[in-house]
């Protein structure tokens, strides 16, 4: 198929006449075309296509139903049938009132499209640089990201169905490329082990008799999966992806002792959060939050919370369920850089900060990270009127620590941690700290005198030093009161769009639901600010409303 860009047509004049007799009093759909006209425009998407062939149906409408479909929530034939059959969206797409629409098929299709050029950002950014020339968003105010939970669009699957559905998944998809050559391999149990799914109303019981299934599923696998590697003529079979997840599975399910296939132990195997939950999303991953835990991905969400400009999520960005959220932090801010609207205060929770975090944001991007960090767990700290580390004098060109009672360090070594990072470990002489006497609020230790480890570089150091400090004071508490805000959005793009849950296999996908979810909740969002909506209130139970009665 080929694009050849042109001009976003005008709203035809039987389209217009219809929706304003059926929306006197305006519509989500109208507001957004006669305010934004078009958010798309084909030549945006001209990458997409080659160029010669048979025209394609219009992308700026394509990618402009996307949005709308999961601004209700609506599947591809839904939305499908919503543009043939209502006139709000049918103004909203420059159509006619007979228009007869397109098959839902085609909405796939462009869906892959943007995935594998990676150009489902579009979607997000042509409206975020419109609300930027409306002056709606500005860089350098304040946003907050958080993170939640999306569940892959797979079922979560224990230690005994995994293996068997990805034996299941690997003849399946082995008798669809090579029947005749499966038939001779499979033995006539397999058809009965095989054919329908693992689902635990169907397993034993017992746990010895789990235990022996387990292991016959890993002969199988290993019996078929050295078949694949010595089948003659078929050098191919090695190359299908659903063999390569049997030997993933396999590895992290069993290992070879003598010629024999054994069940790994519980202690034997990977983490958890390293293991393939299902052989059909082997990138939808084990995550756990506080008591909460899921298999799919993690979703995180950047918008502004200036009280005084309306808060459109400016970033979304998808990654594996098992990834600690510092490390998106770096990615965020650099996408936020690229698209030139960096916030002067960024908001988040303890789960992002940490020193590299605070030290990273202010020299790459001048950006005061504004989140709690862990506190001081010492005795030291923890209790009144003892010596903590912030109360000795560092001299970190002389090497010199002083403590308060005015003695000096006698060891001064720079080591790593467990993580990789530098810290300076320094011990003050035996003898002086056992007769000091302000020992018993200094040190417990027995046997040698006072030990400190810090971070390393000074500026680690400082800087921890300093954000412990201010997040105990009111101001930070004011404005880290504003995070909690992220919440509301969460919950309403749950409720509006179907976030919770993955329509689609793979993380790729998946993002591009995300971004389609953040673009429509703008869109809401614009509309409500027009209207001049305020910001909907925490809401309270009549029942917790009682203890502030």
């Amino acid at each position: 198929m080929s694009l050849k860009p042109a001009p976003i047509p005008p709203v035809p004049e039987s389209t217009v006449q219809v929706a304003k007799r059926s929306f006197p009093k305006g519509n989500v759909y109208l507001q957004m075309r006669d305010t934004l006209d078009s958010i798309y425009r084909d030549d945006q998407f001209e990458h997409l296509y080659p160029l010669d062939g048979q025209p394609a149906y219009s992308p700026w409408r394509l990618a402009l139903v996307i949005v709308m479909q999961f601004a209700e929530n609506l599947t591809d034939r839904q939305a499908a049938n919503a543009v043939r059959s209502r006139i709000d969206w049918k103004y909203a797409l420059s159509l006619d009132v007979g228009d007869a629409g397109f098959d839902y098929s085609i909405l796939s299709e462009f869906r892959t499209r943007l995935v594998r050029s990676e150009s489902g950002e579009i979607l997000l950014d042509a409206l975020l640089e419109q609300l930027v020339a409306g002056e709606l968003l500005k860089q350098r105010g304040k946003q907050r990201t958080d993170s939640v939970a999306v569940l892959a669009s797979v079922r979560a699957l224990n230690q005994l169905e995994i293996v068997g559905e990805t034996m299941r998944y690997v003849l399946n998809s082995l008798a669809a490329v090579a029947p005749e050559w499966l038939k001779e391999q499979a033995p006539s149990a397999w058809y009965e082990r095989y054919s329908e799914r693992f689902e635990e109303y169907r397993l034993p019981k017992s746990k010895k008799e789990r235990s022996d299934l387990i292991k016959v599923i890993g002969e199988d696998g290993y019996q078929l999966y050295t078949a694949v590697y010595h089948a003659q003529g078929l050098p191919c079979l090695g190359s299908i992806p659903a063999v390569e997840i049997l030997r993933q599975v396999w590895l992290q399910q069993y290992w070879v002792d003598d010629g024999k296939l054994k069940s790994r132990s519980a202690d034997e195997m990977p983490p958890g959060g390293e293991w393939i939950r299902s052989p059909y999303d082997p990138e939808a991953g084990y995550g756990r939050k506080r008591t909460w835990s899921w298999v799919g991905y993690k979703l995180h969400i950047t918008e502004v919370c200036d009280s005084d400009q309306p808060h459109f999520i400016t970033q979304v960005e998808t990654a594996p369920a098992i990834q600690p959220d510092r490390q998106a932090l770096r990615p965020i801010q650099q996408q936020l850089a690229e698209k030139r609207l960096l916030p002067k205060q960024h908001i988040v929770d303890a789960g992002y900060t940490g020193v590299d975090q605070f030290i990273e944001s202010r020299k790459d991007h001048q950006i005061e990270l504004i989140g709690p960090i862990a506190k001081d767990t010492s005795w030291q700290a923890q209790t009144a009127q003892a010596y903590d580390a912030s109360l000795f004098d560092i001299d970190w060109e002389q090497e010199v620590v002083i403590c308060p009672q005015g003695q000096r360090n006698r060891d001064w070594l720079i080591a790593s941690d467990a993580a990789g990072k530098p810290v300076l470990t320094i011990a003050f002489d035996k003898q002086t700290c056992f007769a000091c006497e302000k020992r018993q609020i200094c040190t417990r230790a027995k046997k040698t005198g006072r030990r400190m480890t810090l971070r390393y570089p000074p500026e680690r150091f400082e800087s921890l030093i300093k954000a412990r400090q201010y997040q105990e004071t009111a101001a930070f508490k004011a404005i880290y009161k504003q995070r909690s805000g992220v919440e509301g959005t969460f919950s309403q793009m749950i409720r509006n769009t179907g976030l919770r849950q993955s329509r689609y296999i793979g993380m790729a996908k998946t993002h591009l639901q995300n971004i389609a979810c953040a673009t429509a909740t703008n869109i809401l969002r614009f509309i409500h600010w027009l209207n001049e909506l305020p910001f909907a209130k925490t809401r309270t139970s009549r029942f917790a409303a009682l203890a502030t009665a």
